[in-house]
């Protein structure tokens, strides 16, 4: 994807932060103000006061230039343009002074929301003074370092690696290795082509600094490998924080990834479809009230064998709060690498089988009380799902494990390390204090500080339980995995990555440093949310992560691909650049803040090749289409939804099949709106009028539905997939079967669209005013409807029967008679 930048001849290279004046010489950029005619590297780098505001590749011409007022030392005016100095600054970092909406019109950012999120970015800027010195910080920064915080590059291309060192240092002293995953050392040499000289030099604080390059070949493997720069014989591998120039020593991380994310050969070469569902809204007469582990086991066996399924996509399976109210929603988790304890089937945990009488009474006692509300048409009631639960895995937990279970346990510790210890940490410390966390002492607030450290061993046996509870799913998880190979999947479970944490989480208490504090993430104004999004949730600082050399990024990745077959990551499109409100805005007030995608999807591909798993992008709504261009380029799929299929550009009207994307999960509705029956009612019409969501009159808003809907089924009868007067069930096969009629590799059926559910799951704009999240699987007229009499319903079976006859023809031959 192209960065947000000028054209070349108007803009220096990234390093071009400094150059000769008219005698040549080298600049200082220690001083607080900036010489003139500095330029800054980075995303969106300019050249002067007088250039155009960031603008994007994908937007057209940009428009004339204009001049900005000019900074003054006392506070900014908020309300008026931003000056140069700070949309300069703002642009090095990465934030967007202004972008195009979902209208094609260019949106200048207000100068309070820019300084809002440079601020979350620690950057003070409320006076000219500030703005001025922060240009000065982001000027030295690059300098400052032996070696840059990290570098991602694709497998195969050479890559040159820039290092900073007294300009005085003889190279001959220089030592630069990149150290292999495997233990090898590789010895790294110059680079042909050097830094120009003017571009070759820095004075910081009164010490000149020299770039060399040097120059690390296309042979190097997949990994993650480690950079290392030396210049004297006295240092000796201090640590991988990266020193100042005046040190001697540095470490830091080089990181290789795939040049694609390659499909298995059943998508590749074929085709796949599967079921997409809530978990916790599918129950069994074995359930606790909530749909868990074992019924995903259940229902993934069951679909490959019956159906020919390929895969079974579930909501986020994150952990939420261990003490009620626990947030409903799936998609706003307190952490996103664990999961939630809710989804264990207590049952299949192995010790169960050995409990003595007493403690065995104990649980069925708790189950049969929550096997009660299986059959309870009413919202799912989680908290006291997990009371029940939490008791009898309590019982289960002290009982003595074996030897050979205790030392998996114990190996699983090791593996998942400190955080899987700072989030049992943060649990038990919830148990404790209860929530928000500001009313728990201050010096708890601190992950690594020595109150916590006090209270860890104080809480030990908590904190045990809890990376118990972890280690419990992650053997149910694997368990389900094994359950969809073993019944033929080629694909298997595929996970789903929520947007962000809870702003009162596990993350944001243990990973503080690298989400940005006063703003959260959400999406601008579009067509379907004219206000804007805020979702309440702390977004990844991209300065932070190269400093960390992704690793947070990087350990949550492997935690929920381990047993993944596929992973589907909502909002992919923040992999790129995410919507930033500060706190006290509208939704509408934020900007975009870019974030290094080589770097964020290499890692992912790097992570989804390793665990043998592809990943779905979710890229809806507001996306640059040359985003689209290179996640197709790595083996992202997108996601297509039929009722917004359309040609947009053209007449509006639904695309033909043969137009849709190949390398995409193809679906006919999603969570987002009622399931297909419902939606073809215009029930979620409506809802939105019943709820005050509608921006028109319910009767201008009705026509349109209604004419939208009555487009994509006259498409439907137009391909002969209709007859005359058909019913409900036969208007959602045929929408189904119109999908197979696309090129999509992947085909997702709704579980809820087989059995005739109408009832919305999540309706965007509402909490309270609607039990989003909270309603159990149900009949067209609100009946539960158990996992054990679904995979016997007609309706299910003749869906079922539609899809895959039409994906796998020659498996449902029917036998002569």
């Amino acid at each position: 994807m192209t960065d947000q930048r000028p054209s070349r001849d108007s803009r220096t290279s990234q390093e071009s932060i400094v150059g000769p004046d008219d005698e040549g010489s080298v600049y200082d950029i220690s001083a607080p103000t900036p010489p003139a005619g500095i330029r800054l590297g980075g995303i969106g780098a300019r050249t002067g006061p007088d250039d155009q505001p960031d603008s994007d590749p994908d937007a057209g011409p940009a428009r004339p230039a204009y001049r900005r007022p000019v900074l003054v030392d006392g506070d900014l005016d908020l309300d008026a343009p931003a000056p140069a100095e700070l949309v300069e600054l703002a642009s090095a970092l990465g934030v967007a002074t202004e972008f195009r909406d979902w209208q094609g019109e260019m949106v200048p950012v207000a100068t309070r929301t820019i300084c809002g999120v440079l601020e979350a970015l620690d950057m003070p800027v409320r006076t000219g003074v500030h703005v001025r010195a922060a240009l000065a910080e982001v000027l030295r920064r690059p300098w400052e370092k032996l070696l840059p915080d990290v570098t991602v590059v694709r497998e195969g291309d050479k890559t040159v690696v820039a290092v900073h060192v007294d300009a005085d240092l003889p190279l001959h002293r220089l030592e630069v290795k990149l150290r292999l995953e495997d233990g090898a050392v590789l010895a790294l040499p110059l680079a042909a082509e050097q830094p120009t000289p003017e571009q070759a030099r820095a004075i910081i604080d009164k010490r000149t600094i020299r770039k060399v390059n040097y120059l690390v070949l296309g042979d190097v493997p997949l990994g993650y490998h480690t950079l290392w720069a030396r210049y004297g014989p006295q240092a000796r591998h201090p640590g991988s924080e990266n020193p100042a120039v005046g040190s001697g020593e540095a470490l830091r991380p080089f990181i290789v990834t795939p040049r694609r994310i390659e499909l298995p050969p059943s998508v590749a070469e074929s085709r796949a479809w599967g079921f997409m569902t809530q978990l916790y809204s599918v129950r069994s007469s074995r359930s606790w009230g909530l749909g868990d582990l074992g019924d995903l086991a259940e229902l993934t066996g069951w679909s490959a064998r019956s159906g020919g399924a390929d895969f079974v996509l579930v909501n986020p399976l994150h952990a939420a709060e261990p003490v009620a109210p626990m947030t409903p929603s799936p998609y706003l988790p307190t952490t996103r690498r664990f999961f939630n304890p809710v989804y264990l089937r207590v049952e299949d945990i192995p010790e169960v089988a050995y409990l003595p009488s007493t403690e065995r009474a104990i649980i069925e006692w708790q189950a049969e009380a929550m096997r009660e509300l299986n059959t309870d048409p009413g919202e799912l009631d989680r908290d006291a799902v997990w009371e029940a639960k939490s008791t009898a895995l309590q019982t289960v937990f002290e009982f003595p494990r074996s030897r050979e279970r205790q030392a998996a346990f114990e190996a699983y510790c090791t593996r998942e390390g400190q955080g899987l210890e700072d989030f049992a940490t943060w649990t038990a410390l919830v148990e404790r204090y209860g929530l928000p966390a500001a009313d728990w002492p201050g010096h708890f607030r601190d992950p690594r500080g020595e109150a916590v450290a006090q209270v860890r061993a104080e809480l030990a046996d908590r904190v045990e339980f809890h990376c118990w509870l972890q280690w419990c799913l992650d053997q149910q998880l694997a368990r389900v995995a094994e359950v969809a190979q073993d019944a033929g999947m080629s694909v298997g479970v595929v996970h789903d990555l929520a947007v962000g944490v809870h702003p009162d989480g596990a993350d944001a208490w243990a990973l503080a440093d690298v989400l940005a504090v006063g703003v959260s993430a959400g999406a601008p104004p579009d067509a379907f949310n004219q206000q804007g999004q805020d979702w309440s949730q702390p977004p990844w600082r991209p300065d932070r992560l190269a400093e960390l050399g992704y690793e947070p990024y990087r350990a949550m990745l492997r935690t929920l691909l381990r047993h993944a077959g596929a992973l589907r990551i909502d909002h992919i499109i923040g992999l790129f650049r995410f919507w930033w409100v500060p706190e006290g805005n509208s939704p509408a007030d934020g900007t975009y803040v870019r974030y290094d995608h080589e770097a964020m999807i290499g890692v992912l591909a790097l992570e989804a090749q390793r665990a043998g798993c592809f990943v779905i992008g979710e890229d809806l709504g507001n996306v640059e289409p040359s985003a689209r261009a290179y996640l197709k380029e790595r083996g992202v799929l997108g996601t297509s939804i039929l009722w917004f299929e359309r040609d947009y550009e053209g007449d509006g009207k639904p695309l033909a099949p043969e137009q849709w994307r190949e390398l995409a999960l193809a679906t006919v509705t999603t969570h987002d709106l009622p399931p297909t029956a419902g939606y073809l009612a215009g029930e979620h019409i409506e809802l939105r009028e019943r709820l005050g969501l509608l921006t028109r009159t319910y009767e201008q808003e009705a026509a349109v539905d209604a004419a939208e809907r009555q487009d994509v089924l006259d498409q439907l009868t137009s391909l002969g997939l209709l007859k005359v007067g058909p019913t409900e069930r036969d208007k959602v096969e045929a929408l189904h079967v119109f999908l197979t009629m696309t090129p999509a590799r992947l085909i997702g059926v709704q579980l809820a669209d087989a059995v005739g559910d109408r009832r919305t799951m999540n309706q965007p704009g509402t909490s309270d005013e609607y039990p989003n999240w909270r309603l159990p699987l149900a009949d067209g007229v609100g009946q539960p409807i158990l996992l054990d009499d679904l995979m016997d319903a007609p309706r299910v079976l003749g869906l079922v029967r539609t899809v895959d006859s039409r994906l796998h023809p020659n498996d449902w031959i029917e036998p002569e008679e």
